[in-house]
């Protein structure tokens, strides 16, 4: 299995903090957002990764990661995204890197206390399709805002709203994508969003609808670092006082 790290994106909710540089090399704690990405991936057994950035800053990636053996990496690619078109379209930049593999899609502001380890022996025995990773969220009107999940109780995910009035579960979908092949057959055939974008949403729900899509439920913290202010301090905040990535 191989690893894409996305590390795009513009970082507006993050302004004025991203006016000088990607979102994913601001601070957690003592390290860079997106070297807890990397470890995630890498203790959880992938060690060979591309990363996709864009922007005027992706040179900055170059300069903190290099080939990425410090990091524990075995082999290290890298691909620009010309301009923010959504986290479908910067996942088709790996398609060369990918193809003929399976493959863990992490977003790089995407922060865990646990192992991904049990998630990708998970995926790897399962037969085919695709595997969201799940996190429970009490409050309904910061549901409102994330992609949450209907499910069927059997392991099955029913179908993906985004950001819902009325969530279908107290789950939400976190930034960590499992896929098989068939991902680059699928993302070719997405059409534009309302906000001019390819959206992941899609690309699981199109194994949604073919009854081939299953999930894991994080035990643990989960932070997305990049989804306010307030959340990127509530992350370091946690970092710092309990450490993430355990075993």
């Amino acid at each position: 299995m191989k690893g894409v790290i996305l590390a795009g994106g513009t970082g507006s909710r993050l302004h004025p903090l991203t006016r000088i540089t990607n979102k994913h090399l601001l601070p957690i704690h003592d390290r860079p957002m997106v070297n807890f990405a990397i470890e995630a991936l890498v203790n959880a057994g992938i060690d060979e990764l591309m990363l996709v950035t864009g922007g005027t800053h992706a040179g900055e990636f170059f300069r903190l990661l290099g080939n990425g053996h410090e990091h524990g990496i075995d082999r290290l690619f890298y691909a620009y995204q010309e301009e923010a078109g959504g986290i479908a379209e910067a996942l088709g930049l790996a398609e060369r890197f990918g193809a003929g593999d399976r493959i863990c899609v992490m977003l790089a502001d995407n922060v865990l206390e646990s192992s991904l380890r049990p998630a990708v022996e998970n995926f790897s025995a399962q037969e085919r399709g695709a595997r969201i990773l799940l996190s429970p969220v009490e409050e309904v009107e910061h549901l409102q805002h994330l992609g949450v999940p209907e499910l069927n109780g059997d392991g099955r995910v029913i179908r993906i709203v985004e950001k819902p009035s009325d969530p279908p579960s107290k789950f939400a979908v976190t930034g960590i994508y499992f896929y098989d092949e068939s991902v680059w057959d699928v993302i070719p055939t997405l059409k534009p969003s309302g906000r001019g974008e390819l959206e992941i949403t899609d690309v699981n729900n199109w194994y949604v609808d073919q009854g081939a899509m299953q999930y894991d439920v994080l035990e643990g913290f989960w932070g997305d670092a990049g989804e306010s202010i307030d959340a990127y301090y509530a992350v370091n905040d946690f970092v710092r006082a309990h450490g993430v990535n355990k075993p």
